[in-house]
């Protein structure tokens, strides 16, 4: 009897269990992991200021993704060097810096790109040219007053872009020779002994003469009429200095291996700030 009880219990409960799994039709809900942002939690452009703070989470792709800039671009305005690590409260520069005037030897020195100088100076021209004077009226003018005559002195003017006369900076061989990759070399590296001749490429005005600009050591920047400009780096001496005018062929500068690995010269030249083949404006076969 009790035995006959016990198998009409089991096959209730049986029952009951095959009921309840038939009636489940929806699967157990997932909840989602966060994981922290990513590219898709900021909006692109959203960025407008100069500097930025790094938040936490924040990585330097997410960064110049909202400051509608290429990672690269930002890495090298903040000198930052792969895999490019930053961490929070550090400020970072959205925008170049502006061009500063050369201190004296005591002061902090800038930091500043060879193509700032020519921006610099171009500036500064447009500024002139916008300042209009309003002479006072008055009643009557005065007798005008006869001046002796005195000679002028000739007035130095940038030449004109076809005539200039481009003649090589060093009669030394070639190391490294101009690319255009990203991370390439942009300009012409000469080999030579400490003390080498460096040479005008071609006529102008002295614009930049020091040791601010990183990585350049010792430079000189020409600028040689409202297109072109040419750098000349790493030298040991400088023997010209700023606003001076300058022929083809002067000497310069004395090489040098003033913030480099070995004596040599970089020479670049750039046009409308934009770094340009040398070999293309120097003559040929001298090299």
């Amino acid at each position: 009897m009790y035995g006959h009880v016990f198998r009409t219990t089991l096959l209730c409960l049986l029952a009951l269990a095959l009921t309840a799994c038939a009636q489940r039709q929806a699967p157990a809900p997932v909840t989602r992991v966060y994981q922290g942002p990513s590219i898709h939690d900021f909006e692109a452009n959203s960025l407008v200021g100069d500097v930025y703070h790094v938040a936490p989470g924040d990585t330097l792709y997410s960064i110049a993704f909202r400051a509608n800039l290429d990672v690269r671009t930002l890495a090298s305005y903040n000198n930052l060097d792969e895999p490019y690590t930053i961490f929070p409260g550090q400020e970072l520069r959205l925008r170049t810096k502006s061009v500063q005037s050369v201190s004296s030897a005591t002061s902090p020195k800038p930091r500043q790109d060879v193509a700032s100088v020519e921006n610099k100076e171009y500036v500064e021209k447009k500024r002139k040219q916008k300042v209009t004077r309003v002479e006072p009226e008055v009643a009557e003018k005065p007798a005008p007053v006869v001046q002796p005559q005195v000679p002028k002195r000739p007035v130095e003017r940038f030449p004109e872009s076809n005539a200039l006369a481009w003649q090589w900076p060093t009669t030394n061989q070639v190391i490294r020779d101009f690319s255009t990759a990203a991370a390439g070399n942009k300009g012409l590296d000469f080999g030579g002994t400490k003390g080498t001749p460096v040479y005008a490429a071609a006529a102008g005005k002295v614009v930049y003469s020091g040791n601010a600009l990183k990585g350049y050591g010792n430079l000189i920047i020409l600028k040689h009429n409202d297109d072109y400009i040419t750098a000349y780096a790493h030298n040991d001496r400088l023997l010209i200095k700023e606003q001076q005018w300058v022929s083809a062929g002067d000497k310069i500068a004395e090489m040098g291996n003033t913030d480099a690995d070995r004596v040599k010269l970089h020479f670049e030249i750039r046009f409308r700030g934009k770094s340009v083949n040398p070999r293309h404006y120097l003559p040929r076969g001298s090299q």
